[in-house]
């Protein structure tokens, strides 16, 4: 696949996940419409691995990576799924967007890792003061987006530690193979929840519902999941990084156009910090180089 595909069907993938997200669930069955995405994603994945004549992997170092990305599936979807019931898919993008910015903290704790300089903490610090600027607003209005904004932000920091932890596996996994491995272990998990939960055995769907549930089973799932990681081997870090830049725009238009979500003015301010803060963190290391580079050449 030509790498302008690829990193294109990045972008319209993660912007529109969040408001399909919200569709599937609209119904009031969140537990049964995540579910029933990944039970979908799994098969397909399978049918595309036994065409390509491939197996998992089940030896003890494989069973560790995919254990590692539980927390990353199963509590940071189930979370998620909760939280669209009341709060904007716009929002929801923008708080996913600030993974690397937990990333690079949760690092921090670990050792060997690469320390933080001044303008990533500038970036974490502006990023805190969005998320506060958010919380804020929720929390003078009194509404109940305020525990959703808590569910996102816990999702984004268990779907965080868990990208860390598969990393440190290093089981030298493809990225079909690690998908399927983990949405193996975490489906069990998921019909644990969905029986506790008490939503009915037939899960209900409105018409969009569950033309979503399709659509994030083979494209969230499955396809925009592979085309990351292809772009990823292909492409410098930055301009992969620009993704987390572009698609919470995209989604809080594609929210207010087709969902008729209309976020307050104190969410959109906290919202325009966050990605300012994105972008202090991830390109302040090349905006760096370039100063410096600029005044080589001018001595």
């Amino acid at each position: 696949m030509p790498t302008a595909a690829a990193y294109l069907i990045v972008v319209l993938v993660w912007a529109t996940t969040p408001l399909a997200i919200k569709w599937s669930a609209e119904a009031g069955a969140p537990v049964g419409s995540v579910l029933l995405r990944m039970a979908l994603a799994f098969l397909a994945g399978l049918v595309v691995l036994m065409a390509m004549r491939r197996g998992l992997r089940r030896d003890k170092h494989a069973m560790k990576s995919y254990a590692a990305a539980i927390p990353g599936v199963f509590g940071a979807m189930a979370l998620s799924y909760h939280a669209s019931m009341t709060l904007p898919s716009g929002m929801m993008s923008v708080i996913f967007g600030m993974a690397p910015l937990i990333s690079g903290l949760i690092l921090q704790l670990l050792p060997g890792a690469v320390k933080l300089r001044r303008w990533h903490w500038f970036g974490c610090t502006l990023g805190v003061l969005g998320l506060a600027v958010v919380f804020a607003d929720s929390l003078v209005l009194g509404n109940d987006q305020l525990p959703a904004l808590l569910m996102m932000l816990l999702a984004v920091t268990l779907f965080s530690a868990s990208g860390i932890a598969v990393q440190r596996v290093a089981a030298g996994l493809g990225p079909l193979e690690q998908t399927l491995g983990a949405l193996a272990l975490s489906l069990p998990c998921f019909l644990v929840l969905w029986l506790a939960s008490g939503e009915p055995l037939a899960v209900p769907l409105s018409s969009r519902g569950l033309w979503s549930v399709i659509y994030l089973a083979l494209f969230g799932s499955l396809l925009g999941f592979l085309c990351y990681f292809l772009i990823l081997s292909r492409l410098a870090a930055a301009t992969v990084a620009l993704v987390t830049l572009i698609t919470p725009v995209l989604a809080l238009g594609l929210g207010m156009t087709f969902n008729q979500e209309q976020p307050s003015s104190s969410m959109l301010a906290g919202a325009v910090l966050i990605l300012v803060a994105l972008g202090a963190y991830l390109f302040g290391d090349r905006l760096t180089r370039l100063k410096a580079k600029r005044e080589q050449e001018r001595s």
